[in-house]
């Protein structure tokens, strides 16, 4: 018996699609990383042509022009200690939400999705106004508990619908063994949300260290500005350092790739574990 393949035309048309969208979707970043090697007059004259030669002085200067190693470090103490706190609350709340379904708690649910279609600019100015009367105005800290707000919306809308796959047997069985209330939540149930932790933790981690307008809002002292804050420096009124901004985006952007790649195969192995248990 003859058995067909399912590699046919159909399908090699659909990677040859697919492989020409991804090769357009990686063409900014080819910009980016050619440029970020290139004079401003070079620049200038084609943006688009390889460098002539291999030039990293563009990354020394910009090294030391947005002094790297210390807005890292507040880039990365602002992600880090937000997404633990994201992922604290929401897990704990959409815990609490799912498995006590009162009015109230659908209510406070309800309320949580539609935070979510709330635009960031519509709120601004009150933010503003109430970050500078609770003192939270440029600090670190402030910064971290305005990330708070922001993100728990979406976090618990998340948590929330991967929490009502956990059986309740496994909570049913630790409680008559003796367990606490929180220890079943972080000794059971929180263990099993991994593949969701993980993808919250990449999600905010994106959002966060690439956010703009929020740390421009909150930061004003130079000393706590963050990557995305030092590379706007590089934009001024009247002129545009190209060469230095380019490569100063190369660096901002570096730490979130690795990142993300590094995160790969935990994202895969959750949506592989997923998929085996429905």
């Amino acid at each position: 018996m003859e058995v067909k393949s399912s590699y046919g035309p159909r399908i090699f048309v659909l990677e040859i699609i697919g492989l020409i969208l991804g090769l357009l979707f990686l063409v900014p970043f080819y910009f980016v990383i050619v440029n970020s090697m290139k004079s401003f007059g070079d620049i200038l004259i084609n943006s688009a042509s390889l460098p002539q030669s291999l030039n990293f002085a563009n990354y020394g200067k910009v090294w030391d022009i947005m002094k790297f190693p210390k807005v890292f470090w507040n880039s990365l103490l602002i992600t880090v200690f937000s997404n633990i706190g994201l992922v604290v609350i929401s897990s704990m709340a959409a815990y609490r939400l799912v498995r006590f379904p009162t009015r109230f708690n659908n209510l406070i649910f309800m309320a949580f999705v539609a935070a979510m279609v709330i635009p960031f600019q519509s709120i601004m100015i009150p933010l503003v106004r109430v970050a500078s009367q609770v003192g939270l105005m440029d600090s670190i800290t402030g910064l971290v508990i305005c990330y708070f707000g922001f993100g728990v919306s979406l976090n618990v809308f998340l948590y929330h619908g991967f929490i009502k796959s956990v059986p309740l047997e496994i909570e049913e069985s630790a409680r008559v063994d003796g367990c606490s209330p929180y220890g079943v939540f972080w000794k059971i149930v929180f263990p099993l949300l991994k593949p969701m932790t993980v993808t919250i933790v990449l999600l905010n981690s994106l959002w966060i260290w690439n956010d703009f307008l929020l740390p421009m809002l909150i930061l004003s002292k130079p000393e706590l500005r963050t990557i995305p804050l030092a590379t706007y420096s590089f934009f001024g009124q009247y002129t545009k350092q190209w060469d230095l901004a380019l490569a100063a985006l190369v660096l901002g952007v570096l730490p979130i790739v690795i990142f993300f790649l590094s995160m790969q195969r935990h994202i895969i192995e959750g949506i592989t574990a997923g998929s085996i248990k429905g």
